[in-house]
């Protein structure tokens, strides 16, 4: 009889962390049988999935809870197939809302919970550390500075490096100068980049802000603007760009995005530490509802909130390597003005890109899949 494994990756990151995992452990054990939550590359793989990522994408503390019923009955199933399926254990990616509750069911009936990609417990709700002790078996983080965090609360950790560095060491993109012949960009031209974020309330949010930016901006440089498509997102998601036909807008992946940049509007998130490791100056925005705000700046103490500037800066530091534009701050007239400072100071431009490259070493050099694949295995 074939080990059975339940993942759990609500959201598209985790979706790509797990099937990393995934995919290595079916190298060594192609009987295995994997289900739970994921998204499209899980689906690929062959997992069973419960629900899709694109069903669990819900941010916000007031959008948790007008969700409530739906994300009880999520848990309510979740609980059900792992009865009936009784699988050896149980890989929680990231999503703690979700994660940490359903690593108690797991302690209760006895299934071990490895947990990749730690909960940011080190930047809001420290409380939480002694829950994750009480029901997570082992612990696997992501960031190095995250180890002496959890040592320092009794728990046995172990770091196995960032999977953004293994996943941009596998691309292959062709030099820029064939970019930009591909799409009959001039060599003078700059390219500004635009990554509005994976998910619809993050568009709803910020493209039209970035693209108002967009506009400004040509006006003084006659720029070609690269947009970053989520692929998972609806194309009813972009129906705002049909608002801009002046614009020159090639749509592109995320990751042609960072690299071809000479500039780049990034929603916050993780899109902001791989474009670190492109070493891409960036300005990084983020803007949700006013009660969210109101909820999350009295929770979180950190001083800033991106990962270049977390990883690159350190946790206590006020300084901030990219600059952040918050809420009211990340309105088209403010990224216009904080464009220009960067796009008008080569120098500037150049610390920048400098400082992100030199943080990337921060984030190891292994291959965090293969090393998790090892660990999953000892408890099947």
């Amino acid at each position: 009889m074939s080990k059975k494994l339940f993942v759990l990756a609500g959201e598209v990151s985790g979706d790509m962390h797990a099937a990393a995992v995934i995919a290595e452990l079916i190298r060594e054990m192609p009987d295995i049988g994997v289900f739970g939550i994921g998204g499209e590359k899980l689906r690929a793989l062959g997992c069973e999935l419960l629900y899709d990522t694109r069903q669990m994408s819900i941010m916000g503390f007031v959008e948790v809870l007008k969700h409530a019923l739906f994300l009880r009955k999520v848990m309510r199933d979740i609980e059900d197939a792992v009865r009936r399926e009784k699988p050896a254990a149980a890989l929680l990616v990231d999503y703690p809302g979700m994660n940490l509750m359903m690593a108690g069911f797991f302690r209760k009936i006895g299934i071990p919970v490895i947990y990749y990609v730690s909960p940011q417990v080190w930047a809001w709700k420290e409380g939480r550390i002694k829950t994750i002790r009480r029901n997570v078996t082992r612990m696997i983080v992501i960031f190095d500075f995250e180890v002496e965090f959890y040592r320092r609360h009794g728990m046995t950790v172990e770091f196995a490096g960032h999977p953004v560095v293994e996943r941009l060491s596998a691309l292959s993109l062709p030099p820029a100068g064939l970019f930009r012949e591909k799409h009959g960009i001039a060599p003078e031209t700059k390219l500004i980049g635009l990554l509005p974020g994976s998910r619809r309330q993050e568009l709803a949010s910020l493209l039209g802000e970035m693209l108002d930016a967009a506009r400004l901006l040509d006006r003084s440089y006659r720029a070609v603007f690269l947009l970053g498509r989520a692929p998972e997102l609806p194309d009813d998601c972009f129906s705002i760009l049909s608002e801009y036909p002046g614009l020159s807008i090639v749509e592109c992946s995320a990751y042609e995005v960072m690299k071809y940049s000479d500039l780049a509007v990034v929603t916050s998130g993780t899109a902001t530490l791989e474009g670190l490791c492109f070493g891409v100056p960036m300005i990084v925005v983020y803007r949700t509802g006013w009660l969210n705000y109101q909820i999350m700046r009295r929770l979180v103490k950190l001083r800033n909130i991106s990962l270049a500037n977390i990883v690159s800066q350190g946790l206590e530091s006020s300084v901030q390597l990219v600059p952040e534009l918050l809420q009211e701050d990340a309105r088209a007239d403010g990224i216009f003005r904080t464009a220009s400072g960067i796009l008008d100071d080569p120098e500037l431009a150049g610390k920048m890109r400098k400082g992100l490259l030199a943080a990337k070493a921060r984030l190891g050099q292994s291959s965090p899949s293969i090393r998790i694949a090892e660990i999953v295995k000892e408890y099947l």
